[in-house]
């Protein structure tokens, strides 16, 4: 059996991060920073002097000797390499003093560069980038392009690729982070309220705008992605990328290079489809960011709703909680606790029964065990009173119940006012016959937003090879069949916001609270006039 020597970062395992836990960390981190500085100024080497005047004023110690131990322990922890300084030698003596220049090590760096990646990811605040969707329907139709070629280009191919799959990265990264921190803003953690109120108006605007953007170009992105996996397309063009990369493989991997890129891309490629597409009963991770996206308005609604409530001064429970532990710890013994407690909170033993001081007298000066059984105990007094009319009070006149009538009156005309506007978009969209969307005319921005909605929804659930698709909205009262057309005409939608045109496709919208089903031509991009 033998044995074998560790590797350099094996011995020195994880030393180089020993800086951030000690008593005097922020110096650390300050002093590292001022190397990396000096290095992007191509200074390798600092003197003790050098990094004393470089620290920001908030950081840097009253003496030179705080430095020069920081310098030291950096050194035993291995991000910095510590060499004698010759250079300013001029006598015998000057061979005996601790003289050092210190520069980075290669640990040390790459410490340091991790501290950067780790700091720039919690700051991150995340974006919906809607342009990022934009730049993928280009790429993916540049690809369509290079594969209609008959002897497809590999380094054309390798690029689209790239830049395709860069674009996706940043877009789902982008997406996470941003929906991360809008969770945060929902909550209020470490939001001041006054910021939140002033930012809630540009962020839902910024929502609806995405939400928007990814309903007409997830759908034009799904089939463009279904065409090039029509007859193999794309699995050409991953082999050309791969065969590509692994021409400049190291001799020891170049038997596997190639199916080794094969893989990474293939496996990229898998991660796009299945963030635009949905497959085999689980729904896209487009569908399922505007789901959260849209499912984000009426939160952020609420919370503004609440914040509302609490300045009115209305009644918070959380306030009262925490207003009555205030009381339970300042009450001065345990028996002011307990009556504070069936104060608060009126549980008794039985309520037939009153606990008053005499009876916690009597309890004080002959406990009875709960597990006393009841037929060994005293017998109980009651009240002729309470025998006879169940309570130690008389009973006096009932208050006045209050009338809510003109309440409930107003919340129900603004229900069915609602009610008549959801009904009359429905009605709009829900034509008898066949007809063409550009006979839909004008359409309000009500009807037109439900539209979009039936659209998305359709698209969404849009499998490579289909021709027709059929999907129900997420309140159960519309269905929507969309049936591609092959005769290559342009329809048009006009808006107040706008003009929705694009490639006709035959939409049959049926409102499910009738009977009504109506078959309309559908479009599935917007441009805005």
């Amino acid at each position: 059996m033998t044995s074998q020597q560790p590797s350099e970062p094996d011995r020195a395992g994880y030393t180089p991060f020993a800086h951030l836990t000690v008593p005097n960390a922020p110096l650390y981190r300050q002093v590292m920073i001022t190397f990396l500085a000096a290095k992007e100024r191509f200074a390798v080497h600092l003197r003790p002097e050098d990094v004393h005047a470089a620290l920001p004023s908030e950081h840097r110690p009253a003496d030179l000797d705080t430095v020069v131990k920081a310098l030291d322990s950096l050194v035993e922890w291995g991000n910095l390499r510590a060499d004698p300084d010759t250079s300013r030698v001029t006598a015998v003596e000057d061979f005996y003093r601790k003289r050092f220049i210190y520069q980075l090590t290669q640990a040390g760096e790459a410490a340091e560069q991790a501290l950067s990646v780790y700091d720039e990811a919690l700051g991150r605040p995340g974006a919906l980038q809607a342009v990022a969707l934009y730049d993928i329907v280009t790429q993916l139709r540049a690809l369509l392009v290079i594969a209609a070629e008959e002897e497809p280009d590999a380094a054309k191919a390798h690029l689209a690729l790239s830049a395709l799959t860069g674009r996706f990265e940043a877009l789902a990264e982008n997406a996470r982070a941003f929906m991360g921190s809008l969770q945060r803003t929902i909550d209020l953690h470490g939001v001041e309220v006054e910021v939140f109120l002033a930012y809630k108006d540009r962020l839902i605007q910024y929502l609806e705008r995405f939400i928007q953007d990814l309903i007409t170009l997830g759908g034009r992105i799904a089939l463009l992605i279904g065409e090039l996996e029509e007859q193999g397309r794309a699995g050409l063009l991953l082999r050309l990328a791969a065969a590509r990369e692994a021409a400049d493989a190291a001799p020891e991997e170049a038997e596997s290079a190639e199916a080794q890129g094969y893989a990474r891309w293939a496996g990229r490629w898998a991660g796009l489809s299945a963030w635009f597409v949905s497959a085999d009963g689980r729904e896209s991770q487009a569908r399922l960011l505007r789901g959260r996206a849209l499912g984000a308005i009426p939160q952020l609604l609420a919370v503004v709703r609440q914040l509302n409530e609490q300045r009115a001064g209305r009644s918070d429970r959380s306030a009262d909680f925490r207003t009555l532990a205030r009381w339970f710890a300042e009450a001065p013994d345990d028996g002011a606790r307990h009556r504070l407690w069936r104060a608060a909170f009126g549980l008794y033993p039985a309520r037939h029964l009153t606990v008053d001081a005499d009876t916690l007298a009597e309890r004080a000066a002959r406990p009875v065990a709960a597990s006393t059984p009841w037929a060994e105990a005293e017998p109980l007094r009651i009240s002729p009173q309470l025998r006879r009319t169940g309570s130690y009070e008389r009973r006096g006149r009932a208050r006045k119940v209050e009338d809510r009538s003109e309440q409930r009156r107003r919340l129900a005309e603004i229900a069915a006012r609602q009610a008549e506007e959801i009904a009359a978009a429905r009605a709009r969209l829900t034509t008898h016959g066949s007809t063409r969307l550009s006979a839909l005319g004008e359409l309000d921005p009500l009807a037109f937003g439900l539209f979009l909605r039936l659209l998305g929804d359709a698209l969404a659930t849009w499998r490579p090879g289909m021709t027709t698709t059929v999907a129900t909205s997420n309140d159960g009262s519309m269905e929507i069949r969309l049936t591609a057309l092959e005769d290559g005409t342009t329809a048009e939608i006009r808006t107040p916001g706008g003009v929705f045109r694009g490639p006709d496709h035959t939409v049959e919208i049926t409102d499910l609270t009738r009977t009504g089903r109506i078959r309309t031509e559908g479009a599935l991009t917007q441009e805005v006039s």
